[in-house]
């Protein structure tokens, strides 16, 4: 996020536009948290994970009292045009505020990459090369003491993330929210075939909407008699030095948003497709959905055999 309000800030700065960064979202809004920025407020923020603005889920915004409270903040302070990073609900609050007269453009920034409406959103990245750290230290533990791990990584809805993670580590198995899983099938045999492979240590990889994950560590003990480890890598995926590539897609997505309020844009998000930054209505982007990679899915398993 902090690539992106970088972005933001400097092409307004070129621009002769004042930034203003408001601090927890649409909470700072009702509550005019709001600071003046200028290019050298955003200077080596693009290393830094999380956003120096803060985020906080805001339920009194979701009220008649709240949007109204925000829109008048936003006359009250000048403020011309909204640029707001999240997912679908972020992209919901812009919508209303569209509606209420002022111009809003969205990004989307969920380590899920779950947002139908963009086939990356900024996070994704870094969220799956933090695991694979972790994972690449674990398998270290797992073939020199001949382990199982079980490994649960973010990913409440969707599996983009344990796939990728899963592919790039080796996984024996990946079992995701999209597929319901056998426990025979899609971990007991893919254990064995490893093992009548020569394979003495195995990683399951398991998305947090699965769930069950001790559950499933503790029937790899009881039906096959492993040595098995459960780690939940949990939030340390939300946080550190962001990628190369969160870093650029981020920065473009940022400068992208203030051209669009420049040239009179509102209600939109900006959204990366087909190889291309472009723009959605928000209305058309929030009914779109995002289906699982099957392509990615199939490869998935048919390497761990």
């Amino acid at each position: 996020m902090n690539a992106a309000i970088r972005a933001a800030v400097r092409t307004c700065v070129l621009h002769d536009v004042i930034p203003v960064g408001i601090h927890r979202g649409y909470n700072g809004l009702i509550h005019s948290d709001v600071v003046e920025l200028d290019a050298r407020a955003v200077n080596g923020i693009t290393s830094r994970g999380g956003t120096i603005l803060y985020t906080a889920r805001s339920e009194e915004f979701k009220t008649e009292a709240g949007l109204k409270a925000a829109v008048s903040n936003c006359k009250y302070l000048g403020i011309d045009g909204v640029i707001a990073i999240g997912g679908d609900g972020t992209f919901r609050g812009a919508r209303e505020l569209a509606q209420n007269g002022v111009n809003t453009v969205g990004i989307p920034g969920t380590i899920d990459n779950d947002i139908g409406c963009s086939h990356y959103s900024i996070g994704f990245d870094t969220a799956a090369n933090t695991a694979i750290e972790a994972i690449d230290k674990l398998s270290d533990t797992m073939q020199s003491h001949q382990r199982t791990s079980v490994v649960e990584v973010m990913g409440r809805g969707a599996g983009h993330l344990a796939i990728y993670v899963g592919i790039s580590c080796g996984a024996t198995s990946i079992l995701i929210p999209e597929h319901p899983f056998d426990f025979q099938r899609d971990v007991v045999e893919h254990i064995r075939e490893g093992q009548y492979r020569g394979k003495h240590h195995h990683l399951i990889i398991v998305a947090e909407g699965v769930g069950h994950t001790n559950e499933i560590a503790q029937r790899i003990r009881d039906e096959l008699g492993l040595e098995t480890r459960v780690t939940i890598i949990g939030h340390v995926q939300r946080g550190g030095s962001p990628s190369a590539r969160d870093r650029v897609m981020a920065t473009r997505m940022g400068h992208r948003a203030v051209e669009e309020l420049l040239a009179g844009g509102s209600n939109l998000v900006v959204c990366y497709r087909n190889s291309q930054i472009t723009v959605l209505p928000i209305d058309e982007a929030l009914e779109m959905t995002k289906s699982l990679d099957e392509y990615m899915y199939r490869v998935a398993q048919e390497i761990t055999i």
